[in-house]
């Protein structure tokens, strides 16, 4: 369209452009702004008056009706699965600059609230789903849960010692019941409960709702060491990646484990990440083999697989935007 009006005459663009002056003009004063309608009148100078009119808003309705068959046309002529149609999307304007100004803090805002320390490096950490606990996964086997608000509070709170056993400590659980090194954590969505994998080869199910409690009250065993896990939006499968290629889709409740039986379905090389779609439609694993693939979260077959997605280097994370239409990955 751009390039059908930069071929145009010079004395075309300036009719049309009177022309769309006009219709503005027009609309305004038809729905009721008339003071602007007149003062953008003597700034263009038009001649003769423009009458009340909605025949603009005809014309842009009926260009965006256009333009959506023509999309829908595009599509059925790539013939476009379901799924192909999701991860396109309906696609990015890069001729459009958007006025939005960004509503983030400049990075030099943020600063240090609250520290704590394992005894070995950190390697693990979640917000719960309503952002007011943070879990923390340490090389040392040990997780602590810590109180949002009980940190900020301590942030402020300069002359009070860091004592552990004071009351109003941040840190109000300390777990321990991995052997090995915690590689990921999750909460549960919609229950007091926190998933742990670890390198011992078990996830751990934690119910931080009892004060005394520092065990897990169920194990899932596994035979490689656990590197992701996700849980289903409603909360009774937790899907499963480790260092072999097979992702694992456990039954919390009854501990019952399936796996795709199509072994081409699978990545190639260790799961690095993975995490459900948000209304649970799907979920999207990254793999050190290079490739994205994407899961029906039914039948736990693959559905989509981008091989390569960095130019074969190791995907190490991936993530579902809030909407679910876009994913995310790092290397």
């Amino acid at each position: 369209m751009r390039s059908e009006v930069n071929n145009a005459k010079p004395e075309m663009c300036i009719k049309n452009k009177d022309y769309l002056y006009r219709l503005i003009i027009s609309q305004l004063f038809y729905d009721g702004h008339s003071t602007i309608a007149t003062n953008l009148a003597v700034l263009v100078n038009v001649d003769p008056p423009c009458p009340p009119s909605d025949r603009l808003m005809s014309v842009v309705t009926k260009g965006l009706q256009h333009e959506t068959d023509r999309q829908k046309e595009s599509e059925q002529a790539l013939n476009l699965n379901p799924i192909q149609q999701m991860l396109i999307g309906p696609g990015i304007d890069l001729e459009f600059e958007t006025n939005v100004s960004c509503t983030a803090p400049e990075p030099s805002l943020y600063e240090t609230v609250y520290v704590t320390s394992h005894k070995g490096p950190c390697r693990a950490g979640a917000f719960s789903p309503d952002g007011q606990l943070i879990a923390t996964g340490s090389s040392d086997a040990s997780i602590k849960i810590l109180d949002v608000e009980r940190m900020l509070a301590k942030a402020h709170d300069i002359g009070n010692t860091d004592n552990q056993e004071g009351q109003g400590h941040p840190v109000i659980r300390t777990l321990y019941d991995h052997l090995e090194e915690v590689t990921c954590l999750e909460f549960h969505p919609n229950k007091p409960i926190l998933a742990s994998g670890s390198r011992d080869c078990h996830v751990k199910l934690f119910d931080y709702s009892k004060t005394s409690v520092k065990k897990a009250f169920k194990t899932i065993n596994d035979v490689e060491p656990i590197t992701c896990i996700s849980f289903h939006p409603v909360g009774d499968f937790l899907v499963m990646g480790t260092n072999s290629p097979v992702i694992r889709l456990y039954d919390i409740n009854t501990v019952q484990c399936y796996v795709c039986s199509l072994p081409s379905h699978q990545h190639t090389g260790p799961v690095t990440s993975i995490k459900y779609e948000p209304s649970a439609r799907y979920f999207v694993s990254s793999s050190r083999d290079g490739s994205i693939k994407l899961w029906d979260a039914v039948s736990n077959k693959c559905v989509n697989t981008l091989d390569k997605a960095h130019d074969g280097s190791q995907v190490c994370s991936v993530t579902f935007s809030r909407n679910g239409k876009v994913i995310t990955s790092l290397i």
